[in-house]
């Protein structure tokens, strides 16, 4: 028989801080390096949907206009 051990028991719903970003869909434009840079963290990194609390149709607007902006070498 295997021994049970005292673990504490994991937290499954932890509450993440919202980052609530009231933006137009026409300031996101791939020339807009400045405003695009709110999104990205210090590593390069886009930061998710759940924390930018975006709509999916305008998240995937914002991720196409990163990479567009990285390919044109606007940011890193």
């Amino acid at each position: 028989m295997a021994m049970m051990t005292n673990r504490p028991k994991r937290r499954l719903n932890r509450s993440f801080p919202k980052r609530r970003i009231d933006i137009n869909s026409g300031a996101l434009d791939f020339k807009n390096a400045e405003f695009l840079k709110k999104f990205i963290t210090e590593k390069g990194r886009i930061i998710p949907r759940r924390v930018t609390g975006m709509p999916a149709k305008l998240h995937r607007k914002l991720n196409r206009a990163i990479k567009r902006a990285r390919q044109a070498l606007l940011v890193k």
